[in-house]
């Protein structure tokens, strides 16, 4: 199997004033390529930042985060941008989408940054769109769309440059439980029909178990298990 991240002694302390704060202490986790992990948590206990980190998104105060088995640490702000750009895809619990711009326009954005010529852009996002049930809805903004649709657009634009791995932090969370449960199945469907590896952050240890590998945090630091 090839890796996608690995994490080594990763930690993340954050300051205010003469106040330390140590959110993950000792981190070390490995996804390989076509993986599901759902990482878990009480609230406050550094999700979401340990996923921002994974991400690039972030720097660790100390260790060090390999994409595709580039450090991150090695990589100036330009590179580290393009190896997102290639290998990661991110979905939020809101979907940030571009309200100016229509669901064509905001999945293809990838791809354009990507430097896709705007006419394979186009066709790779509206075969997206497709694939994720909204044919119809190519050219709507977002505010014309429910908030299932617009999730599921998110998802998209996330996965359609063909990253090695989505990075989805409560992407279920501001959904009511019929579009969650929708959303969540779509995001399995794509992991196992790409092989993109799925690290997802959720409160739902229910929906966490079922993803097969949980990660928890407790006090700063992550342990990794097998779901029910």
């Amino acid at each position: 199997m090839t890796e996608v991240i690995r994490a080594e002694g990763v930690g993340k302390t954050f300051a205010e004033g003469v106040l330390h704060v140590d959110v993950l202490r000792s981190i070390g986790l490995v996804v390989q390529r076509g993986e599901r992990l759902a990482i878990v948590g009480a609230s406050g206990a550094g999700k979401s930042t340990l996923l921002h980190l994974l991400a690039g998104l972030d720097r660790p105060t100390r260790g060090r985060i390999l994409i595709d088995g580039q450090d991150l640490a090695q990589l100036n702000e330009a590179a580290r941008g393009r190896l997102r750009n290639q290998s990661l895809g991110f979905v939020y619990q809101f979907h940030h989408l571009l309200p100016e711009f229509t669901a064509l326009e905001n999945v293809a954005l990838p791809l354009l940054i990507g430097r896709a010529a705007p006419k394979a852009a186009a066709e790779r996002a509206r075969a997206m769109l497709k694939r994720v049930g909204l044919a119809d809805r190519a050219h709507h903004k977002p505010t014309e769309l429910s908030g299932g649709e617009r999730q599921r657009v998110a998802i998209a634009r996330a996965v359609v440059h063909g990253p090695h791995c989505v990075l989805a932090d409560e992407p279920t969370g501001n959904l009511d439980s019929r579009n969650a449960g929708s959303v969540f199945e779509l995001l399995l469907e794509l992991n196992k029909a790409s092989g993109t590896s799925l690290i997802l952050v959720t409160h739902d240890h229910e929906l966490a178990r079922s993803l097969g590998r949980v990660g928890t945090i407790i006090d700063g630091c992550l342990a990794v298990g097998t779901g029910a």
